[in-house]
């Protein structure tokens, strides 16, 4: 799967060393406090490849720092790092405001683990233009890549493309940053999508879902003004996670179309032409199944129901930015690459994802990249400091 979504864009030998290490970590986590559910169903289909920690990533971090803070873990709060000292490739100290106020840090070694620079709109702007503008950032606004860029400053060799990311189609109403993932939305497959002059562009039903949410961003971020729709009926409410906003109803496919401010015609247009393609088939919604459209373009090979079922619904759609995917180059033991081999700079998670992730995505591998790396940075980083 990961070769497949990747196009083969991946680091074979540490893709192999995060899914061995995948198979224990669920333990590991276990030991520290985290708590799982049982697997969520739905348009999802994550039920044989995902584990679902109980209360989110709140939950999680909570477990983590109650789990460092037991231990005699420090954790300095409002401190953003400002430069880092590398001599000969080896940590010495670094500068950062601390409660807003200049301070200095010493430590025999470092891991990075601050992210890639998804929330540093000019950054953004840069590498997508204007597009940019227009896009939502799902996490924190302090993701700013200060940290990543210093580091290749200092020669750390960088790995990735800086205009891939992982973006998911979410709620256009959703606030600028922070929304999470109560805002994305997963009723792609079930419908239609249409950007602003009601026109498809896209297979909604290529793959399964955990297998395509994740280019729904940048389909949508390719689109005229960086917007979409998502159409469908009655039929398919209940059957994916809602989003925190309620679809917006209407009683016909014009009504729908003058809600979202649509040519009404068009959209009638696309909705009819959407329907007369559809061939009988036995829906499911949890596999593959042989509901698809014929002589349609873009086709929907799967999931493809008519709707024509009152109410109508529909959900704006935005790029919603969850990381970047470039980053710094790290070996089998963590070490940032290109600042010798005697290093003491170490990284995990987002900020070396790109080794792995050279394009596309899987749910849930972001996650395991970094508590996989984070255990390996962190024994290699206490090995490196004789402890």
């Amino acid at each position: 799967d990961l070769q497949h979504v990747t196009g083969g864009n991946t680091s074979e030998q540490l893709a192999r060393l995060i899914i061995r290490g995948s198979v224990e970590i669920t333990l590991w986590m276990k030991r520290y406090g985290v708590r799982f559910q049982p697997s969520l169903e739905g348009t999802l289909q994550l039920g044989r490849t995902n584990a679902f920690f109980l209360g989110g990533g709140k939950a999680l971090m909570n477990a983590y720092y109650s789990a460092a803070l037991k231990l005699g873990i420090g954790v300095l709060y409002n401190a953003e790092v400002e430069e880092l000292h590398i001599c000969d490739g080896k940590f010495k100290s670094g500068k950062m405001l601390l409660n807003g106020q200049p301070a200095e840090f010493r430590a025999k070694t470092l891991v990075v683990a601050s992210g890639g620079f998804e929330a540093n709109l000019e950054w953004l702007e840069k590498v997508w233009g204007e597009a940019a503008r227009n896009f939502i950032i799902r996490g924190t606004p302090y993701n700013k890549g200060k940290i990543l860029k210093l580091l290749l400053d200092h020669g750390a060799e960088p790995v990735g493309d800086p205009k891939q990311c992982h973006a998911v189609a979410i709620d256009g109403r959703a606030p600028k940053f922070d929304g999470g993932i109560v805002t994305r939305l997963d009723c792609v497959p079930l419908g239609i999508v249409v950007n602003r002059y009601a026109e498809r562009f896209y297979d909604e039903g290529e793959d399964l879902w955990p297998k395509r949410y994740a280019i729904w961003g940048r389909l949508v971020a390719q689109q005229p003004d960086q917007i979409a729709y998502s159409i469908f009926d009655s039929k398919v409410i209940g059957r994916f996670m809602p989003s925190v906003f309620p679809p917006i109803a209407a009683s016909s496919i014009t009504e729908l179309a003058a809600a979202f401010g649509l040519p009404p015609e068009k959209l009638e247009s696309s909705v009819r032409e959407f329907n007369q393609a559809v061939r009988p088939g036995r829906f499911d919604h949890q596999i593959l199944d042989d509901c698809r459209t014929e002589g349609l373009n873009p086709p929907k090979s799967h999931w493809a129901q008519t709707i024509d079922r009152r109410p109508f619904y529909g959900f704006p759609l935005r790029p919603g930015i969850t990381f970047t995917y470039l980053g710094v180059k790290v070996n089998e033991r963590a070490e940032v690459q290109g600042l010798g081999r005697n290093t003491n700079i170490f990284a995990a998670g987002e900020i070396m994802a790109g080794n792995v992730l050279g394009r596309g995505y899987l749910a849930g591998f972001g996650m395991t990249i970094g508590s996989v790396f984070g255990r390996i940075a962190g024994r290699e980083a206490a090995r490196a400091a004789g402890c």
